[in-house]
């Protein structure tokens, strides 16, 4: 068991270690969100890059008077399709940033417990002995 003035260096490791978790999911969320950005934009410029390269490649007027309504149906087929990827990817994205950060809470949690139920009563004063009863108890199995 330890002693109360363990509990300090305990709890303090605890929030660190949880603060850390939490910054680097946040990070790996940042870095997720930028990867889909450059990728949006990378589809942009190449869709943009075709278009000028069909516009070169026209032969008459009949032929370039007809892109703007052919480019039209074709954007909207693709728009329609990259916007149902994208957020497919975007829904993976926040569920998996979710899942982890509730996994970092409930580690934080079941560390403060540990740090508290160690401590147990030996040594504190009594209106400490009455807050930290219900952690005396919590003794976690991982």
């Amino acid at each position: 068991m330890a002693t109360p003035s363990d509990l300090p260096l305990s709890l303090y490791k605890a929030n660190t270690e949880f603060q850390l978790r939490v910054n680097k999911l946040v990070m790996e969320n940042w870095k997720k969100w930028l990867e889909l950005s450059t990728r949006a934009m990378d589809d942009g410029i190449a869709e943009q890059q075709a278009r000028v390269e069909q516009l070169i490649k026209a032969q008459d007027w009949a032929a370039l008077a007809s892109m703007p309504a052919d480019a039209f149906w074709r954007q909207l087929q693709q728009r329609m399709g990259d916007a149902s990827v994208t957020n497919q990817i975007a829904a993976n994205v926040q569920a998996h940033f979710a899942k982890a950060l509730q996994d970092a809470v409930q580690t934080w949690q079941k560390d403060t417990a540990s740090a508290l139920g160690q401590v147990g009563e030996v040594g504190l004063a009594e209106p400490w002995k009455d807050i930290l009863s219900p952690w005396g108890k919590f003794h976690p199995t991982t």
